[in-house]
């Protein structure tokens, strides 16, 4: 359960099944129970009303939540493509032998920061993760020998284009690691089910449709937000589009 929204369709029907009992079990106590009076009936209509509101609402601020770090991710990914375009130019302004073995490595990192984006699974990640610290390591080096043995402004632009590639693949990293807090997850459900017990409760007769609507509703509106939410589990995924674009652009040899 602790990774359900990793897995929207899961979350969907999940969601789906207990909502929907939910509303079946406010219809099993309105039939053990005293039918309501007129006031009473009018006092539940209002409570149910602000109950959906406030779901509404909720459900809302949260898809606006998962849009917002949705569009961070897709940023990162263009300001990451632009930085190590950048220190691939940049790169010929060190010695000839060390600007090509920064050429050789920028490739090679360009080409694991486009595996980062399209791996769905753990084992891949930690193999990528593990060969993105590698590569790190030694385009760090290779600029800090040369920098070391030149010191001059020059040399600072190639300085300082690693420093953004360095820094640009943590933040990207940050992004996808920011994701809707757990506590907005478990408030929604929690409204989400006493709204349902609450349907179930307020309807005058058996209906199979009206108990079904709002759990079905709920469920593809959860979907859509776990989806957008999840960086890897879902079907709307940020795509290295621009990452893509910078590889085949950079020469073969």
């Amino acid at each position: 359960m602790t990774h359900l929204r990793d897995f929207p369709l899961l979350a969907f029907a999940v969601s789906f099944v207990l909502l929907w009992l939910s509303a079946q079990a406010g219809t099993s106590l309105r039939q053990r129970i005293k039918p309501l009076e007129e006031g009473e009936r009018h006092d539940l209509d209002i409570v149910l009303t602000a109950t959906l509101t406030l779901l509404g609402l909720i459900i809302g601020f949260s898809f606006s939540m998962a849009i917002s770090r949705y569009d961070q991710r897709k940023n990162y990914e263009e300001a990451e493509a632009n930085a190590i375009g950048t220190e691939y130019v940049r790169a010929e302004l060190l010695p000839a032998a060390d600007a090509a073995r920064v050429h050789d490595l920028l490739k090679k990192y360009l080409d694991q920061r486009i595996l980062f984006y399209e791996a769905r699974y753990a084992h891949e990640l930690e193999r990528i993760d593990a060969d993105t610290v590698k590569l790190q390591t030694e385009l760090w080096s290779a600029v800090r020998t040369s920098a070391a043995q030149r010191p001059d402004p020059v040399m600072a632009l190639a300085v300082s284009g690693m420093n953004d590639v360095l820094n640009s693949q943590g933040y990207t990293q940050a992004a996808w690691w920011n994701r809707l807090p757990r506590a907005a997850w478990y408030l929604m459900a929690a409204i989400a089910i006493f709204c349902n017990l609450l349907v179930g409760y307020s309807t005058h007769r058996k209906s199979t449709l009206i108990v079904l609507v709002l759990p079905l509703a709920l469920s593809v509106s959860f979907l859509l937000i776990a989806d957008i939410d999840s960086p890897r589990g879902g079907l709307i995924r940020v795509l290295p589009q621009n990452l893509v674009t910078l590889s085949q652009s950079l020469p073969t040899q």
